[in-house]
């Protein structure tokens, strides 16, 4: 099942190299000339410790994440970062 491998691939890759993933709220196909993969967009808690540390909201960063066809994070780059209580709108 290739939804359930990049789930993991991506908790994987960001519980080693940025933060545990808090939810990951999108998966998308890439289909097209340029691009053959996945996308994905990843919420991470950012910084808890130091939130806690000083009675502060978490802050909830949102990341792009690409794949490629082998389900392999090839990049990522977070888009944005609001407190966690923070209501878009």
């Amino acid at each position: 099942m290739a939804i359930k491998e990049i789930l993991e691939n991506i908790t994987e890759f960001f519980n080693e190299n940025v933060a545990p993933p808090h939810k990951i709220t999108a998966v998308e196909k890439l289909e097209g000339e340029e691009e053959e993969g996945w996308s994905a967009t990843v919420e991470v808690i950012e910084e808890k410790e130091y939130m806690k540390r000083y009675a502060k909201d978490e802050m909830l960063g949102t990341y792009s994440v690409l794949l490629d066809e082998d389900k392999e994070v090839t990049s990522f780059k977070r888009e944005n970062i609001r407190y966690r209580s923070k209501v878009d709108g």
